[in-house]
């Protein structure tokens, strides 16, 4: 359990210094839009206040709340199945980046009543409206990681 904790604190703690540092110190929220490398990387505040892509985020304020609490069933669910599966240590680290990316955007939405999404890829003619943040990319690679990676069990 314990490489659960660490991937799930260090993946909480970059998405959350990653938004510190570009929101409030790069003065995104201010600014709206910075381009970095365009058209391949823009930062570009959103405020998500649903789920992935904006899905539910025309919502009434009791959706926050029901979001955070399916994070934190979420990520207490994979809690569960670690404890009793006892996977290899891909699968432990792969819970643990959902586990730390799910509490990043637990903590945005507590505090700011969204998330806070700054990064825009596009790329190839294809202008992406959509920005994410550290937290995404962790749910995401933790929970492909632990559907495709095989269930085998620690010795």
């Amino acid at each position: 359990m314990r490489t659960v904790f660490f991937a799930g604190f260090w993946t909480f703690l970059l998405d959350q210094a990653t938004k510190y540092l570009v929101v409030h110190a790069m003065g995104l929220i201010e600014k709206g839009e910075i381009a970095v490398l365009p058209p391949f990387l823009t930062l570009r505040m959103a405020w998500n206040t649903g789920i992935n892509f904006g899905l539910f985020a025309d919502g009434a304020g009791y959706a926050r709340w029901i979001l955070i609490a399916l994070a934190l069933v979420i990520s207490g669910a994979v809690l569960f199945w670690i404890h009793r599966e006892k996977p290899r240590r891909a699968g432990l680290i792969a819970g643990g980046m959902l586990i730390g990316g799910a509490l990043g955007n637990v903590v945005d939405r507590v505090l700011y009543g969204a998330v806070a999404d700054f990064l825009n890829m596009s790329c190839c003619g294809i202008n992406n409206p959509y920005a994410f943040n550290v937290a995404d990319i962790a749910i995401f690679i933790g929970a492909a990681a632990l559907i495709l990676l095989p269930a085998e069990k620690a010795a």
